[in-house]
């Protein structure tokens, strides 16, 4: 499982024209691409929502947790795109729709557990994502 994480000012997902999922934080919030491969679980997912939500790359070496900022979780098999070869990517080590989806669904309630402020984008659909990048800062997380 991979999280592309990027702190942001601002975050918002449409699908066809209309608004899905949004953060508007008063400081800082967390976007969270979220990539799935075959061997990850709701139990992996759970332990990167917790490593996500105590990452001290807020202000002042804060958390998300130390500052209840929001998080916008969007599912992003291309975070697992083989591009050794060729011009084209292969995309054999992402996960199937019917496996990652329940596992994209579990990160997010995880974080939600956590106590977290969550917004989602649609599994599947054609999404139009928006952010403005804070610092910038983006980092991959992995298990």
């Amino acid at each position: 499982m991979r999280v592309l994480v990027q702190r942001v000012a601002s975050a918002a997902v449409s699908v066809d024209g209309e608004v899905v999922g949004a953060i508007r934080p008063e400081g800082q919030g967390l976007l969270a691409l979220v990539g799935v491969t075959h061997d990850d679980d709701a139990e992996k997912a759970a332990q990167l929502a917790e490593k996500l939500w105590q990452l001290r790359i807020l202000d002042d070496e804060k958390s998300a947790a130390d500052l209840d900022a929001p998080i916008l979780v969007i599912s992003q098999f291309t975070l697992y795109a083989n591009t050794k070869k060729g011009r084209r990517p292969a995309w054999n080590a992402a996960a199937r729709g019917g496996v990652a989806e329940p596992i994209v669904a579990a990160f997010a309630a995880a974080l939600r557990n956590l106590g977290a402020q969550v917004q989602t984008g649609v599994f599947g659909a054609d999404m139009q994502v928006e952010l403005v990048n804070d610092g910038p800062v983006t980092l991959l997380l992995e298990l």
